[in-house]
């Protein structure tokens, strides 16, 4: 873990522009037609949003329904460098600086940056910005933990933690805790107004607007540089329709798995058909409701975890050798962090262990339920649909049954709901993924300062766990600058996710990317990358973008 002083980032050297005029955000209907070679225009194949766009972009705003890709118009003042160590850089900050305590850090703003309206971003944004998520939990969607912002001068303010938390940077690193034009912004009733018209720092601008295609359109005047890219259009589509899409040119740039696309995709053209996966650090795990029975005993979470089949699981993903280990911890990130005895482990299903964690909780299972008490129990296993993880939780739920004699019931639903569910702790069991920026950000989600009753929004700890070792050993981590403290406590974490079970993981988490490299060139690549091409990481995208040239024949 480093020291406070290493936490002082300067702002890596970028192309400036001369701001030239704001470009206009027009409303209306999308144009039709494909992107010939030449037209400067990027389709964006969006296969998680559904199959109609709602036109709202305030980001801050509770309601789930939100128009996609809001990060090439909103941006953060850091960013996470995944290329690094996920190591928390500056981006609208030129600066980041925690005091000695580490309970204050001095945030020093770009000053060459202006919203898409012409007018220059300033202190009092960063100040209206941060304190959104303070003034309503509704708005926290982003998790933050400091507990106040101050104005230093027009472009500088401090963030305040009630505690040291070194650890705590990448919250200023999230999509969900952008900087907004507050002379935009002040007055609006932000739990309802949709924003339908957005002015933000971002790299492009609304111009057309439908429920079956948005465009955006790249500034001119955008502080990191000039794009050859001049407009995005992005569509709705799915898995299937998109592998056709791909391959006739019709996009160029989506997010998906393809469990067989480095033959049915890439050896077809290995120029131009890419596709990439980088990995997160986290992993997709199953998390349980700890705040109602039966999981809330730890011998019951046990007897699941050892009976999930996590190799059937990727080797139907076709993606062998992605089992995740006991502790959340990716190898390929975290290899040197994570403790002996879990290194490049897999927890392989144990159904004689799992027995017996069974009957130390003292449940018995009749015709299908858990019973114990006069109270019986019919679980459901709640994932997202849109994600097609069906066959997957159809062989958790077989396993189960083979195994354990427990019929869970899986509950599909489109992936907004199931946010919400997970939020508010409507669920037995589902799937989420589990990770964040370094170790502190795989692990902190599961802090008590997370918690919420059942019924209220959670921004993280969806689980509702609750236990003082993990409170203790995550303090440790976020509040301290010495690196022995921190091993220690990581290390203590470890061992909690391994034993306790707060959530059980299943495979290692990656950002699937899929490229139509015909008509634009300049794409990173998993060997060689300084940014992922991943456009939820928004300065990810921008800078992704920002380095695309037309292909030449």
């Amino acid at each position: 873990m480093p020291t406070r002083r290493a936490f002082i980032a300067r702002a890596a050297g970028a192309a400036l522009v001369i701001p030239l005029g704001a470009s206009a955000c027009k409303s209306g209907t999308a144009a039709t037609g494909g992107a010939g070679k030449g037209s400067g225009t990027l389709v964006f194949g969006k296969t998680d949003g559904g199959t109609t766009f709602i036109r709202n972009y305030n980001v801050f705003g509770p309601a789930l329904q939100k128009s996609p890709n809001a990060e090439m118009i909103y941006e953060p003042l850091a960013r996470v460098d995944y290329s690094d160590g996920a190591k928390v850089k500056p981006w609208l900050a030129k600066s980041l600086e925690f005091d000695p305590t580490g309970t204050t850090l001095t945030v020093k703003l770009r000053e060459d940056v202006t919203f898409s309206d012409g007018k220059p971003m300033t202190a009092d944004d960063v100040l209206f910005s941060l304190n959104l998520p303070l003034k309503d939990p509704s708005f926290n969607l982003g998790g933050t933990t400091y507990d106040r912002v101050t104005k230093v001068d027009s472009s500088t303010v401090t963030v305040h933690w009630p505690h040291a938390a070194f650890s705590e940077l990448s919250q200023l690193a999230s999509i969900q805790v952008p900087v907004v034009p507050a002379h935009i912004w002040q007055g609006k009733n932000v739990k309802s107004w949709s924003n339908p018209d957005p002015v933000g720092t971002g790299p492009f601008t609304l111009d057309r607007f439908a429920p079956q295609q948005i465009t955006l359109r790249a500034r001119t005047d955008y502080w990191g540089g000039r794009f050859a890219v001049q407009q995005i259009k992005i569509i709705p589509t799915n898995g299937d329709a998109l592998r056709a899409q791909l391959i006739r040119d019709d996009v160029d740039w989506a997010l998906a798995a393809w469990g067989n696309g480095e033959q049915e995709y890439t050896a077809k053209d290995p120029k131009h058909n890419l596709y990439q996966k980088y990995a997160t650090g986290g992993a997709y795990s199953l998390f349980y409701n700890t705040a109602k029975a039966p999981f809330d005993d730890v011998h019951v979470r046990r007897a699941l975890a050892m009976t999930i089949p996590r190799k059937d699981i990727v080797t139907t993903l076709e993606r062998p050798g992605t089992e995740a280990g006991p502790t959340g911890l990716v190898d390929q990130i975290y290899g040197d962090v994570i403790l002996p005895e879990y290194r490049g482990k897999v927890q392989q299903v144990d159904a004689e262990a799992a027995k017996k964690e069974l009957a130390l909780s003292g449940y018995e299972v009749k015709g299908g339920k858990l019973v114990k008490d006069g109270k019986s129990y019919a679980p459901k296993l709640s994932f997202n649909q849109d994600f097609g993880w069906d066959p997957y939780a159809n062989m958790m739920v077989r396993s189960w049954q083979e195994h354990l004699g427990i019929k869970v019931k899986s509950v599909g639903a489109p992936g907004a709901n199931l946010y919400e569910q997970q939020q508010t702790g409507e669920f037995d069991l589902t799937i989420s993924t589990s990770g964040g920026a370094g170790v502190a950000g795989v692990y902190s989600a599961l802090s008590s300062r997370a918690l919420r009753p059942l019924g209220q929004t959670a921004a993280t700890n969806f689980g509702r766990w609750k236990d003082a070792p993990t409170d203790a050993a995550i303090a440790d981590l976020l509040s301290s600058a010495d690196p022995a403290v921190t091993k220690s406590a990581g290390e203590k974490l470890q061992r909690i996710v391994a034993e306790q079970v707060p959530y059980s993981p299943v495979y290692n988490s990656y950002w699937f990317v899929l490229i139509n490299a015909t008509r634009w060139s300049g794409w990173p690549t998993p060997e060689h990358f300084t940014y992922v091409p991943f456009p939820g990481n928004g300065p990810d995208a921008t800078l992704t973008l920002l380095n695309l040239k037309q292909a030449t024949a």
